[in-house]
């Protein structure tokens, strides 16, 4: 395992405030999505967010949606989760644990989603390149989809990742960076040194970047009201800014 299973600390955090400027869509053979534009609605660059389990209703991934766009790229937040996402906030008696066990999604259902929105990207809006940006419970689906060009994604950024296999690591094509906090249990020490281990052999660009005080969450749902957390989170968004103005829009020139 390069990151552990699902812990408390992927449902804390706190909602910030915003309102969200995109629209909600279906896309892709009834694929509900949050759709962010770039202001002049001509990029051929977009960014795939795959949210954690709060999926993509929830503001907080939407402004970041919302944030890619304004950078440049058209940001989709396809719906993993048909409607068993985690609600925000969580109810009284609600157990992570069941939760996992039977009601989030899996592999099976999730991959076809990002199938049909990796091709709607492509062949009906005429995207060059793709992203993936994924947080916790999407992490480990921008490392399955990072298939290289023309077939998945183009470069993937990952932040606090859960559930994420040695062997779907070896089986990237692509440039990956990490965020990671230095409190983590899902994502602690060892898993990134063992992710470090398979990346430091494997053929393709990586970064990882720690963040100090700051646990898993940050990237989203961080407490912006404390400063180390605040700068954790601008800084992480600023390293994906500055993967994908790398390897999408540069290589695309």
């Amino acid at each position: 395992m390069a990151s552990g299973a699902m812990q408390q600390c992927c449902v804390s955090g706190v909602l910030h405030s915003g309102t969200p400027t995109g629209e909600v869509a279906t896309i892709a053979e009834n694929v509900k999505a949050y759709i962010a534009q770039t202001p002049d609605k001509t990029s051929k660059h977009a960014i795939i967010l795959l949210t954690d389990v709060y999926g993509y209703t929830f503001r907080n991934s939407q402004l970041l949606a919302d944030h890619f766009a304004l950078n440049g790229y058209v940001t989709v937040i396809p719906d993993l989760f048909k409607g068993n996402e985690v609600p925000f906030p969580r109810p009284d008696g609600w157990s992570l644990q069941e939760y996992i066990a039977t009601t989030m999604p899996r592999t099976d259902t999730v991959d076809p989603i990002i199938e049909k929105t990796v091709a709607w990207l492509r062949n009906e809006k005429g995207i060059s390149k793709i992203g993936g940006a994924g947080y916790c419970f999407g992490g480990k689906y921008v490392v399955r989809w990072l298939k290289g060009p023309g077939v998945g994604l183009d470069a993937g950024y990952v932040a606090h990742p859960s559930f994420t296999e040695a062997d779907e690591l070896w089986g990237m094509k692509g440039p990956l960076s990490i965020a990671a906090a230095e409190t983590d249990d899902v994502f602690p020490r060892e898993k990134r040194h063992e992710t470090e281990d398979i990346l430091a052999k494997h053929n393709v660009p990586y970064q990882l970047f720690l963040y100090s005080d700051v646990e898993h969450g940050f990237a989203v749902r961080g407490e912006l009201q404390a400063a180390k957390a605040k700068f954790a989170k601008e800084q992480a968004f600023k390293q994906a800014l500055s993967w994908f103005e790398e390897f999408l829009k540069k290589e695309d020139a």
